[in-house]
Parts: structure tokens; sequence; C-alpha cells
């Protein structure tokens, strides 16, 4: 696919990972909707952005969204959808295990309301994590969801094809969802990828690349490409 002239939707475009892939399409001419439930959050935006509101989890408003935006043919979501539970799971408190799953609920309405309104060769990229095949301590909500994540995927891409729909799974990327400063922070991300491959934290850009990929490739769909620094192998 060819992004320039072509119409895209990315939730959780205001900030990190969702941001940089929607000013990288932007820049390759693409007409990009940044969608968030904040976006006053998202400051200056490049030319070929444009913001809308809206909570991934609303399902009535997801579908009249996309039945204004349409048609579009690119669809990308990197929205958490909220809180995330973390610690060990016999001490978890349940409610927010459950609640880490609003992350699949969100990606669930993009899909199941996106993809009728896109074009035949429309292509849909969500995000997961590398938790979900590699679960270190305290992470086992987030595996959890980023498994359920990537395995929607698998089962979902066959019912919706000639649309393509795949997903890309980060390792540990500094973005804003760490609010530490200064040497505080990156002395966060150096004890947290000290083990890796590639002993750092990878950038938005860097995932956002990956995504890029599995919109412009058009023999790609129901795959997981991971941008982990080695995290699977450390």
């Amino acid at each position: 696919m060819d992004a320039s002239g072509k119409k895209a939707i990315v939730f959780g475009g205001t900030s990190g990972i969702g941001l940089a892939a929607a000013k990288q399409l932007a820049a390759l001419g693409a007409e990009v909707i940044a969608v968030s439930r904040n976006p006053d959050k998202a400051g200056d935006l490049p030319a070929g952005i444009s913001l809308k509101q809206c909570d991934v989890l609303d399902r009535d408003a997801m579908a009249q969204l996309f039945s204004d935006c349409a048609p579009f043919d690119i669809l990308i979501s990197a929205a958490t959808g909220g809180s995330r539970a973390v610690g060990p799971f016999l001490t978890m408190d349940m409610d927010g295990y459950k609640g880490s799953f609003d992350k699949l609920w969100g990606y669930a309405n993009v899909v199941r309301y996106g993809t009728e309104h896109m074009s035949e060769d429309g292509t849909i990229v969500l995000v997961s994590g590398a938790p979900a095949r590699k679960t270190k301590p305290g992470q086992v909500a987030i595996g959890s969801v980023g498994g359920a994540v990537e395995a929607m995927v698998r089962a979902v891409a066959p019912e919706i094809a000639p649309r393509r729909l795949n997903v890309v799974s980060p390792g540990q990327i500094d973005t804003p969802m760490v609010a530490l400063q200064g040497a505080e922070r990156e002395t966060l991300y150096a004890k947290m990828t000290a083990g890796h491959l590639i002993p750092r934290a990878g950038t938005a850009d860097e995932v956002a690349q990956a995504i890029i990929f599995m919109v412009q490739n058009d023999f790609v769909t129901g795959t997981t490409i991971d941008v982990d620094g080695g995290w699977l192998l450390g």
C-alpha cells in the first residue's frame, strides 16, 4: 500500500507510539485522524493530522466516529484502554486484573466497528507487547492481555480478508507513560533493559516504523512483528 492520499485513523494518536505512527503516516502523504480520550494533550501537530475525541470503550461513539470518517484505508490502535494491574497474581486486585482487559475490549471495538467502513484493500494494525510471550515478574495482567490481543488477530484476520490485520509487539519503550524525568528516568530504563540483547529502551519512532511496514506490505496478515531489543531472547 502506498500511504500517499490514503485516509488513516489512529487511536491513541496523541501520545507515544500512536503519535509517532500518526506523524510518520502524515509524512508519507496520508490524511491522518488522531483519536484520543484527551485530544488536548496532543500539542502542536504537523500538517495532515486532525484531532477527534472518542473513548474506545464507548461502542456507540465508536460506531458514530467510523461512520462520520468513512471511507478510510488505514486503521491503527495503540490506545491502552485504561490502567493496568501489576504485581504478583496471588496478591493481585482481581478488579484491577479484569480492568486491564479494557485494552482488549478497546481493540475489539476498533476492529468490529471499523472494518465495515474500510476500503477492500484496507489494513489494520494493533499493538500488543513482549510480555505476551515472555512475562517478567509482576506482568501477569499485561502478558495476559497482550496474549489475548495476538490470539484475536490470528482468529479475526481470516474473517475480514482481503483486508489485512496485524499486530506489533514492542518491548520496553521510552514513552510518556513513565512519568520520571532526568537521571531517575535513565536509571529506571537501564535497570529494566539490562538483560536485553540491546540494553536500552526503544523509541516510539522505532515501533512506529514496524507499524508502517505492516501498513505498506500487502503480503503480511494475521501475524506479529517484535520490536523488543531482544526481550524474548534475553
